[in-house]
């Protein structure tokens, strides 16, 4: 008796919750902006105290230099007014200035006695405010520092995980505030980031096992049926052609595979020429070139990056293969190939003859399956992947490719990268 199946289970919950929870008292929490406001209005509250008070110090010392007498009456029988502050009084008995020029005299010296001290008064206060400026903005540029100071560890910890290093995590400590919020969603935001490009990385390397192997396994067994001496022109035929499918297949998958390793940053860097790099993909197309008879020359000085050699060795390969392939036919055709450092950075140049490039069809060169006039692949060149893998590479490197149409046909590609 056939047995039921079971019903497929649920699911399994994810670990991973993206809210977070919530304090029973939310208004206790301290937040940045809580804390900004305290430290901010504790600021403005102690520079306005010590300004207050070093203001009352100076008033009063103003006061106390204004109430001092003008002038002091001396002598016994003989009278006599004698001031220092007020010329203007000094008189003995025999001499006595009148009553109203004697009051006068004294408003006068009153007057000129309160502005003196007002004058003083405004000019120590100018001096005490711009020293509490200077303190205030020394003492608020070591407490911005010190508030923006989780926000550094963030842009650094940015910058590593720019760099292909995922493993990075902030794990900032202190109070639980936007700061700490933001740190904690940015390292689950890393850590699903790392998950996700470890099971990219475990994909393409069970695809490349699992794609190579049956492709191999037929190319073998079409080598072994067309050995036979004794096989039909047609099987020979029909072998032949589903061996250069097999190959097209291979090439395909080849392809696919190294674009998805290239679209990252390249961890592990060693001095690579690019001189030899380009001399090394001329001798392995010099056979193609000579059959179609094209002419690869161009110089190459030294150029020497950081960099992974088999990638940039694929870069220069992909380029003088495509200038070798769309170029003119029969005689007349060249490729120029050079290396050089301009600027700080190396230059690989791969400029060929052929058809006339329209401008507006440089862009899709570079993409996938894409190629002059045509929207997907479709002849015997290639599996349209050369361009798109060196452009990957090239970003995976730091540096970029760009193409131009060159007069009379052809084009020229440059390939930039640091030094």
């Amino acid at each position: 008796m056939a047995t039921t199946p079971a019903p497929p289970q649920a699911p399994p919950k994810p670990t991973w919750d993206p809210r977070r929870s919530q304090t029973p008292f939310p208004w206790l929490r301290p937040t940045i902006r809580i804390r900004l406001t305290l430290l901010y209005g504790g600021m403005f509250l102690i520079a306005g105290i010590l300004l207050l008070s070093i203001i009352y110090l100076l008033a009063a010392q103003a006061i106390t230099t204004g109430n001092q007498p003008l002038f002091k009456i001396v002598g016994g029988t003989d009278i006599s007014v004698s001031s220092e502050k007020c010329p203007a009084v000094n008189a003995d008995s025999t001499n006595l200035t009148p009553l109203n020029d004697f009051n006068a005299a004294i408003a006068d010296c009153i007057d000129d006695q309160r502005q003196v001290a007002l004058d003083t008064l405004l000019s120590r206060s100018l001096l005490a405010l711009l020293g509490l400026a200077v303190i205030a903005f020394a003492f608020g540029y070591a407490m911005a520092g010190r508030v923006l100071a989780p926000l550094g560890r963030i842009t650094r910890t940015a910058r590593a995980v720019a760099g292909s290093d995922l493993s990075r995590r902030i794990e900032l400590d202190g109070p639980d505030d936007e700061l700490k919020e933001l740190a904690d969603t940015f390292d689950d935001m890393l850590e699903r980031l790392q998950r996700a490009f470890t099971a990219q990385q475990r994909f393409v390397g069970n695809a490349s096992h699992e794609l190579r192997t049956p492709l191999a396994i037929n190319r073998t067994l079409l080598e072994v049926h067309l050995s036979d001496p004794h096989a039909p022109a047609e099987l020979q035929q029909l072998g032949k052609t589903l061996l250069a499918t097999n190959e097209r297949s291979e090439q395909l998958v080849e392809g696919l595979l190294l674009l998805a390793r290239s679209d990252n940053q390249i961890v592990e860097r060693k001095p690579v020429d690019l001189a030899e790099v380009a001399s090394q993909a001329i001798d392995q197309v010099r056979s193609e070139a000579d059959a179609k008879e094209v002419e690869i020359r161009g110089g190459r000085a030294p150029a020497v990056v950081q960099g992974n050699g088999v990638l940039l060795e694929r870069i220069a390969l992909n380029l003088v293969q495509n200038a070798v392939r769309y170029n003119v036919q029969g005689a007349g055709g060249w490729v120029e190939v050079t290396t050089e450092l301009q600027h700080g950075q190396a230059v690989l140049v791969v400029t060929n003859t052929g058809p006339v490039v329209p401008a507006y069809e440089i862009d899709n060169l570079f993409e996938p399956f894409r190629r002059l006039r045509t929207e997907r692949t479709g002849s015997d060149k290639g599996v349209g992947l050369g361009l798109s893998i060196v452009r990957s590479v090239a970003r995976a490197h730091g540096g970029h490719i760009a193409a131009q149409p060159r007069e009379g046909g052809g084009l020229v590609m440059r390939v930039t990268l640091p030094v």
